[in-house]
């Protein structure tokens, strides 16, 4: 696995380093010191995997991540357990406690290695202008809060002006993004635009009824009602296949 390690501490990065040149999986093909040059390095490398340290000058680990275009998967590194909670909040691979000891190192590695076998590779899901599909992983921060989730747990984006509202398990966040900026990103074969203020997972459509004005109403399958506009309504039907 090709591997990033961001760190501002340099003895930090060379010992991690020096132990994953042990670990036969592992290529480390960069590192970074600070959030602004991670971003710019992971975008350009597109790695596999990256060790990131939380506490950082400037940004943290948590801002970086909300800011990628490319999402690799993740083990945090940090001196502080107080982040280890939030760390598996936003679902991250593993958490390492500084100082790192090799063979819990060697345990979170063997952890990745048995993800990767039961998962389907989506290698696209991150590139700029491509697709997002309903196996690709987003990275969603709100305030204080922020987790990894693959878009098949999503079920609404819905608008809130320039933002939008992100519908997944008993999550609400919101996110910088306008309906009209995710509907270019989303596939087709999985969202559909509703209407103006709704872009739906069509693989969470529970019910659906006849609506007023010609149009559809959809239950969703965590209660939400949508309405199809008329507008919309003869693509889904076509989707839908009835």
């Amino acid at each position: 696995m090709r591997t990033i390690i961001v760190d501002d501490e340099r003895l930090a990065r060379a010992e991690l380093n020096k132990m994953l040149r042990h670990i036969s999986d592992i290529e480390v093909v960069d590192e970074a010191s600070n959030a602004n040059e991670a971003i710019e390095k992971i975008n350009s490398h597109q790695p596999d995997l990256i060790f990131l340290d939380i506490q950082m000058p400037g940004k943290t680990g948590f801002d970086m991540l909300s800011e990628l275009e490319f999402i690799p998967k993740v083990i945090f590194t940090t001196a502080f357990d107080e982040y280890a909670l939030r760390a598996f909040e936003v679902n991250a691979l593993d958490y390492l406690l500084k100082p790192i000891e090799p063979k819990r190192l060697e345990a979170a590695i063997k952890k990745i290695n048995t993800l990767e076998n039961k998962e389907i590779k989506s290698d696209e899901a991150f590139i700029n202008n491509d697709l997002l599909t309903e196996q690709s992983q987003v990275f969603v921060k709100d305030g204080d809060r922020c987790w990894f989730i693959k878009l098949n747990e999503v079920r609404l984006f819905e608008s809130i002006g320039n933002y939008a509202k992100v519908f997944f398990n008993g999550h609400k966040p919101l996110i910088l993004k306008s309906l009209n900026a995710l509907e270019e990103r989303l596939d087709p074969k999985t969202f559909f635009r509703a209407n103006r203020k709704h872009i739906i997972n069509l693989r969470m459509v529970e019910k659906i009824e006849p609506y007023f004005n010609n149009g559809l109403l959809v239950e969703l399958k965590g209660g939400e009602k949508i309405e199809i506009s008329r507008r919309q309504t003869v693509k889904f039907k076509e989707k839908m296949s009835f």
